[in-house]
């Protein structure tokens, strides 16, 4: 009653056993695509979390000097301006791990954010009043006054040309996990694990437990049982060029690094250009807002007080320095897996599952 290791000489075999063997074929090509996979997975796991860390490295050092010059240029705004200024790198970092949001919302909402603290702290430093009806009317009316100039629209074109790759790269090695998770539990068909269990078990119930697969039939059984998989191939091909793209693009002209480290200095020109066009802002405002209540006397505008480029500190040359080697390596490890599933019936018939030293082989019907 056998139904796969049918043979014209005397079994040791039963129809239970060949339940038995199926059963093993399919757990142990499970954990042969597992164990080739597991190199490939752990490579992209590790530089996920590496650009991560390298990312957040950056962010942190970009959000410190942020608010280091609220503290030493913008004193008397410094308190309130740390909530927006998180909010702000909070918004980068989400968009770069992939979450439902732009760049340009991030930014025009931080400058919502600034607008009534800098006509307040710095334009009209008399005002006492700032009740949540004028601060909104502030904020709204940035959006139509524009005291920024171009300084606001400037710093959302640079970020989001340097942050899209960042971003892409992030849901493109994700998507890199999926798919290699997919294939690891790619159900086998009824044929396949039938014909698996003539290449691996068949000679056992003739007593031939040490011979092995010829490797032509090896490879002719894998292919077949993997022809699912291996259509991946131009997919996954195309997956590689793209993150060679990527990668390239982060490290072109409109860099990460150099986005982010610039982010204090743009926001430093912004609140010297609404300083500078102080009284025609106060005019318009005090038609669309009205006039808020002043100190006696009327405080004169603060001081405006330019500040200097910092020298690049330890901290983000490091950050610069590993993220641009995780890039270089990383982008060579998945270019040398390029082949990866065009090639894998041959790596799961390569090892101890084929016959490679000896002449006498299974070829699924007898010993040759």
């Amino acid at each position: 009653d056998l139904q796969i290791c049918q043979h014209r000489a005397p079994t040791c075999c039963t129809k239970k056993m060949e339940e038995s063997y199926q059963a093993a074929v399919r757990r142990e090509r499970t954990q042969s695509i597992q164990a080739l996979n597991f190199e490939l997975k752990y490579m992209i796991v590790g530089h996920i979390t590496a650009f991560q860390e390298a990312f957040e490295s950056l962010l942190r050092f970009a959000e410190n000097r942020t608010s280091s010059l609220f503290e030493t240029a913008y004193r008397p705004m410094a308190k309130e301006a740390a909530e927006p200024v998180k909010e702000l790198f909070t918004d980068i970092s989400l968009y770069i791990l992939g979450a439902e949001t732009t760049v340009e919302s991030a930014v025009l909402r931080f400058f919502d954010s600034l607008f009534p603290l800098v006509y307040s702290r710095l334009i009209n430093p008399g005002i006492t009043d700032l009740s949540e009806d004028y601060t909104e009317c502030l904020r709204l009316t940035r959006q139509d006054i524009n005291p920024f100039g171009h300084y606001s629209k400037n710093l959302v074109t640079e970020l989001s040309k340097s942050l899209w790759a960042s971003r892409m790269l992030s849901q493109a090695l994700s998507l890199g996990i999926e798919v290699i998770n997919t294939t690891e539990h790619a159900a086998l068909s009824k044929e396949c694990s039938r014909a698996l269990v003539k290449m691996q078990y068949c000679p056992h119930c003739q007593g031939l437990t040490l011979i092995r697969p010829c490797v032509g039939y090896c490879l002719n059984v894998m292919r077949g049982c993997l022809a699912s998989v291996s259509e991946l191939d131009a997919q996954w091909r195309e997956f590689i060029s793209t993150l060679e793209y990527l990668t390239n693009e982060m490290a072109a002209s409109h860099e990460l690094e150099t986005a982010l480290a610039g982010i204090w200095s743009s926001i430093n020109e912004a609140i010297l250009h609404a300083q500078l066009n102080g009284p025609q802002l106060s005019a318009t405002v005090d038609k669309v807002c009205g006039q808020p209540k002043q100190q006696e006397g009327n405080l004169s505008s603060a001081s405006i007080v330019p500040v200097k480029e910092v020298a690049e500190t330890q901290t983000f040359m490091m950050a610069h320095t590993s993220l641009n080697n995780k890039r270089r390596e990383f982008i060579s490890y998945m270019k040398r897996s390029r082949t990866f599933y065009a090639s894998i019936a041959e790596r799961l018939c390569d090892g101890d599952l084929v016959m490679r030293d000896s002449s006498t082989c299974w070829n699924g019907e007898d010993v040759v």
